[in-house]
């Protein structure tokens, strides 16, 4: 195996690869990043497998030898990282990759390419979306996800497919979030599918894949368990590949959770909300709620209480409906506003003790943009 390849693109390839690689792999070869030139028009191809998520780029370069060779991943990602701004050549030596860039020169220790698990195929398409798109919707679904491994189901976020539409929906159990966006199936508008996909491993894929216009998402088994997803977009002469085994168990069923009808709706001005929660809840203790109390003369916050310290800030919103005393996390408030891209919030409630649902407006007098929903559940507020 030999190779030259331009120093910025192998970098930014190999840190891609090995970001997925496992903190402590159960066998000592799932560290390795594997690397693999042929004549067949893919270049260089670099690959990572778990035996979970697997990683598959593709990039261009100059193949002298064809061949394999697997080396640790991360020392691999910290040493391109540091190399000059010169063309990178890499060629096996007997039991060792020797690796120039300029007069810099490293020897790596090659690790048993036979014992290296075979990567999962790629699924047949189930059709694209575009690359903008799917990143900015998975940064908001995500954001409700939960992060205890002791509930695993709640580490995911459900894919649901019906038709030309895709919903993304996950909950810790205190809030829940549903981002819907529009793609193009390659099968019958008919179609339905689900996945309950891993959030972590959802979020850094959508990220990256958005160098190229589109992503092309490809499902196959039963929608959970023993079922694979995968994605792949093009990068400029190559293209990047990620699958991962779906999460077994059941989904909660969330969607009923969304009310109907409101008895009081708000609109705030986004920045100004998110700066009057972050300054109020300073004071706030740890596990406890910031106070939001909507009148007709607009929004109070008040976080402490007792000789402890004690804030409070009024900050102008449109209240239609009942006035209404309640209390949120304020992390989990501020993740919410903080998804949200459009200027104005509508924050829509039924009871004090009910859900509130967060919704992003245009402007004051604007209908509101429900395709990002984020659902968050009251806190018990101190005496």
């Amino acid at each position: 195996m030999k190779f030259t390849v331009e120093r910025d693109v192998l970098t930014e390839a190999v840190a891609w690869a090995a970001r997925s690689l496992p903190v402590r792999p159960s066998v000592p070869v799932l560290a390795g990043l594997l690397i693999e030139t042929t004549d067949a028009g893919d270049g260089l191809v670099l690959s990572t497998f778990d035996y979970e998520t697997s990683a598959r780029a593709s990039i261009p370069a100059s193949v002298q030898d064809e061949g394999r060779a697997l080396v640790s991943g991360r020392l691999l990602a910290d040493i391109c990282r540091s190399l000059p701004n010169k063309p990178v050549t890499m060629a096996v030596d007997g039991a060792k990759v020797v690796l120039t860039c300029g007069q810099a020169k490293f020897t790596l220790q090659t690790m048993p390419v036979d014992e290296y698990p075979s990567l999962p195929a790629m699924p047949e398409s189930t059709g694209t979306v575009s690359s903008e798109l799917f990143a900015q919707a998975v940064s908001q679904a995500v954001t409700a996800a939960g992060r205890d491994d002791m509930l695993p189901v709640l580490t995911g976020v459900r894919i649901e497919i019906v038709g030309d539409q895709i919903s993304l929906l996950a909950t810790d159990r205190f809030r829940l979030s549903l981002r819907e966006l529009g793609w193009n199936p390659l099968a019958s508008t008919d179609a339905e599918a689900h996945a309950l996909v891993p959030a972590r491993v959802l979020a850094d894929t959508a990220k990256s894949l958005t160098a190229g216009s589109t992503v092309t998402i490809a499902l196959s088994g039963s929608g959970s368990g023993d079922g694979i997803i995968g994605f792949e977009g093009e990068v400029s002469g190559g293209f990047r590949r990620t699958t991962t085994r779906l999460l077994d168990g059941e989904f909660p069923r969330v969607r009923t959770l969304f009310p109907t009808e409101h008895k009081t709706v708000a609109r705030l001005d986004r920045a100004s909300l998110i700066e009057a929660v972050k300054r109020v809840s300073l004071v706030a203790e740890r596990n406890t709620a910031v106070q939001l109390m909507f009148d007709d003369n607009g929004l109070t916050l008040d976080a402490g209480h007792g000789d402890e310290a004690v804030a409070t800030e009024r900050i102008d919103a449109l209240v239609k409906g009942d006035p209404i005393t309640t209390g949120f996390n304020p992390q989990f408030l501020l993740d919410g506003l903080t998804a949200i891209e459009q200027p104005v919030v509508e924050l829509a409630f039924t009871l004090p003790a009910k859900p509130a649902v967060i919704t992003g407006v245009p402007d004051q007098d604007g209908e509101k943009d429900t395709a990002f929903q984020y659902l968050l559940m009251p806190r018990r507020l101190l005496s």
